[in-house]
C-alpha cells in the first residue's frame, strides 16, 4: 500500500506495479487519486510510444493498481509506504492510525527526505518495523532509494525493504 497520491506516491505506486506487485494507492482526496491514476497512465503511455513498453504491459501494470480513499484497506498490507507532505505532525498521525489498523507484522515505511525515522517510529507500538524508504524524484527514472533505519529498526525489516528496492530495479543505499 502507498499512502499519498501526489507526485512521489504515484511514482512509487507505478514502480511497484511495474515490478509485478499489486498496489493499493490511498489518499484522503478522491480527486488526487484520479489525477494520480491518470498521471501514471500518461507516464506509461509515453513509454509505449517510445517502444519501451507494450500496450498489453501498460494495461497489466494499471490492472495491478487500485486506488481507494482512506487507510482502512491497510489492514491486509504487508508493507505500507507513506509518501505524504513532508510534515512531521501529519506523518505521525498517519503512522499512529496505521499502527492501529495494520497487522503487527506489517512494515511501515516513510518516504521522508529529512525527518528522523526514530521520531516517527516512536508514535507506534512497532518501532522495530518502521523504516525510511526515500525514493528519489522522479521515482520511475531515478535508481537510488535511501533505506533509513530508526534507532531500533530490526535487521529483518531492513533486509526486507532493501530486497524490495532491488526487486523494483532500484539501487538501495544506507
Amino acid at each position: 500500500m502507498v499512502v499519498g497520491a501526489g507526485q512521489m506516491g504515484s511514482g512509487i505506486a507505478q514502480v511497484c506495479a511495474a515490478g509485478g506487485f499489486h498496489v493499493l494507492l490511498s489518499d484522503i482526496d478522491k480527486k488526487s487519486l484520479d489525477r494520480a491514476l491518470a498521471g501514471i497512465r500518461s507516464n506509461l503511455q509515453r513509454s509505449v510510444e517510445k517502444g519501451k513498453l507494450s500496450s498489453a504491459d501498460l494495461e497489466a501494470i494499471m490492472g495491478r493498481i487500485k486506488a481507494e480513499p482512506g487507510l482502512e484497506a491497510a489492514a491486509g498490507a504487508g508493507l505500507v509506504i507513506e509518501a505524504v507532505v513532508e510534515d512531521e505532525a501529519i506523518k505521525k498521525e498517519i503512522f499512529k492510525a496505521l499502527d492501529k489498523i495494520c497487522s503487527s507484522s506489517t512494515i511501515l515505511a516513510s518516504n521522508t527526505s529529512s525527518l528522523p525515522i526514530t521520531r516517527i517510529a516512536a508514535v507506534t507500538g512497532r518501532p522495530q518495523k518502521v523504516i525510511g524508504m526515500h525514493f528519489m524524484n522522479p521515482v520511475p527514472v531515478m535508481k537510488l532509494v535511501e533505506v533509513i533505519r530508526g534507532a531500533v529498526t530490526d535487521d529483518q525489516t531492513f533486509n526486507t525493504v532493501k530486497e524490495l528496492a532491488e526487486k523494483l530495479g532500484k539501487a538501495p543505499v544506507e
